[in-house]
């Protein structure tokens, strides 16, 4: 679909609910937000990680969305729904026409339940965490091992980022770019200096097929947390060490300014499944948070780039910023080591 029908299946289409949903833009879908359902449209983009350019592959991927969700969730995710079209007038799940593009139907949930809004309002407890790291190690035990993974292929993932170094540079300073080229050569290093130890970690099952996405706006407390959102678009962001996974909650937890919270997930999470041993555990742990916040980084700037109005634009590069800089001190604190 186009930005152009979204407007148009907002404005005069037929929906199965009450009411005109609300739209959410994202820089890979459109999410429209009724009264009692979501529905969520894949955009037709084509970058290097993603590919929903045709009708078919974000078919597939919508309903590749609600099988790898339900591992984590319980009746969030519906169904996959069509959207129609019948001389110009658009619809949801009418059943005449011809079909035009699909979405995922999910139940709305409140979103002051969001793990974000939560910490935002000092509503998350220490019980909250305790129970939070309890969900994730009870589902990386039981998802899948995976052995067929190069575990070096996070060096050319963070590398990635200098593709947004020109713009950056231009957008925040000339300073930028020395920042984003001196982590990517302290990620460099780290590395080469670890790849026995990555392969150890491989061979000794610590890869699993997890969720890849796992922040606090991707987890909803109903009380109990329930993740959602997993990367569906490219099993290779899903396929990685467990570490990595989890340090992607705690990097978001201290860009929340809540270290405490970060250090008691990490540790009720490593004691129900022992994954960070020793020095070189931590280390690798603290790499992971930067490549992180290097990823959470490229995102906003993609958002940045994307941006139809400056408002969102400088939010976007206000959230550059902010992920830019912890990524550096991670990075620091590996080279200090």
């Amino acid at each position: 679909m186009t930005k152009e029908q979204i407007n148009k299946l907002i404005s005069e289409g037929q929906f199965p609910c009450k009411g005109r949903p609300d739209l959410v833009e994202t820089h890979i879908s459109w999410v429209l937000i009724g009264e009692q359902f979501v529905y969520k449209i894949k955009r037709p983009v084509h970058y290097s990680f993603i590919d929903f350019s045709t009708i078919e592959k974000r078919k597939y991927y919508c309903e590749r969305e609600i099988e790898l969700n339900r591992r984590l969730t319980s009746d969030l995710y519906l169904d996959v729904a069509a959207i129609w079209e019948d001389s110009g007038h658009l619809s949801i799940n009418s059943q005449t026409g011809k079909i035009i593009d699909y979405a995922v139907r999910m139940k709305r949930i409140d979103r002051s339940r969001q793990m974000d809004i939560l910490l935002s309002e000092n509503k998350i407890t220490r019980t909250d965490i305790c129970n939070l790291a309890k969900v994730i190690a009870d589902f990386h035990k039981r998802t899948d091992i995976i052995y067929d993974t190069d575990p070096l292929r996070i060096m050319d993932d963070f590398r990635d980022l200098m593709k947004q170094k020109e713009y950056v540079s231009n957008q925040l300073g000339a300073s930028y770019a020395a920042v984003m080229q001196e982590s990517i050569d302290g990620s460099d290093v780290f590395v080469v200096r670890n790849k026995d130890f990555l392969h150890e970690r491989l061979n000794a099952g610590f890869f699993r097929d997890g969720h890849g996405d796992l922040h606090s706006r991707n987890i909803f407390f109903l009380p109990e947390p329930e993740p959602f959102d997993c990367i569906e678009f490219n099993d290779d962001y899903r396929r990685i060490d467990v570490l990595n996974e989890v340090a992607f909650l705690c990097m978001d937890l201290e860009a929340f300014g809540s270290p405490e919270f970060s250090g008691l997930f990490i540790n009720t999470y490593n004691l129900l499944f022992p994954c960070m041993q020793g020095k070189q555990g931590f280390d690798l742990f603290t790499y992971y948070k930067g490549y992180r916040a290097n990823v959470r980084a490229k995102v906003n700037s993609l958002r940045a780039r994307s941006a139809t109005n400056d408002q969102d634009r400088r939010s976007a590069l206000v959230e550059t910023d902010k992920y830019l800089q912890l990524m550096n001190g991670y990075m620091k604190r590996i080279r200090v080591a």
